[in-house]
């Protein structure tokens, strides 16, 4: 359980610092949109997975300016946290914020269609 805790916290202190360094510490345009929305570090600290989301319009170039960015993140993240290494980033684009705003859309269309597809027999039930 404690190892548990301690993997969330450490988790949560790089999501952090990356969200902080992007939006206070890297100038890149391409980057503006970006939000961090979590990140995995592995048990030595030797990887760190971070989890995005950005306009749907705009995946490929914020991927490449990420990758751009990647070593000043890392070497930011490196001076903010006092882990004995610096993990190496891997970005991956999170699609589930992107996923939930369609089902909402389409939900949203739904509930509009509804009422005029049952229209006098919506008093029936």
């Amino acid at each position: 359980m404690k190892q548990g805790s301690s993997s969330r916290r450490v988790n949560e202190q790089a999501r952090q610092v990356i969200a902080e360094t992007l939006m206070f510490e890297v100038s890149d345009p391409r980057l503006s949109m970006v939000t961090i929305t979590g990140c995995e570090v592995s048990f030595d600290r030797s990887v760190c997975n971070v989890y995005y989301t950005c306009p749907p319009d705009s995946y490929d170039e914020t991927e490449a300016a990420l990758k751009k960015a990647s070593g000043h993140i890392r070497s930011i993240l490196a001076k903010k946290l006092s882990w004995r290494t610096s993990p190496e980033l891997r970005f991956f684009l999170d699609k589930s914020v992107d996923e939930a705003e369609r089902i909402a859309r389409a939900l949203e269309e739904e509930r509009k269609r509804m009422p005029a597809e049952n229209g006098e027999s919506s008093d029936e039930e």
